[in-house]
C-alpha cells in the first residue's frame, strides 16, 4: 500500500503502551525485515478498519476504548 504524505499526528502513549508497541514490532520482525512501531501502528489501525467495516466487535472496542488506561482526559 503506498504511503500518503500526511502530517503525522502526535498521540501521547504510556509507557506500557509503548512497550507493547516496542514488544509486538520485535515480534513482528525477521532477520529478513525489522519492523518498526510505525508499522504496527498502521497495521493496528487497518485491522480495526477492516473489523470495524466488517460489523465486527463494537462492543468489544468501545469497552476498550471506555477503559480509563485508553482515555485521552
Amino acid at each position: 500500500m503506498p504511503k500518503k504524505e500526511r502530517k503525522r499526528l502526535q498521540v501521547v502513549i504510556s509507557e506500557e503502551q509503548d512497550a507493547l508497541l516496542t514488544k509486538t514490532a520485535y515480534e513482528l520482525s525477521s532477520p529478513e525485515r525489522l519492523i518498526s512501531k510505525s508499522e504496527v501502528v498502521r497495521l493496528a489501525i487497518e485491522k480495526i478498519a477492516k473489523e470495524l467495516g466488517d460489523g465486527e466487535q463494537f462492543d468489544e472496542y468501545r469497552a476498550l476504548l471506555d477503559a480509563d488506561d485508553l482515555r485521552d482526559d
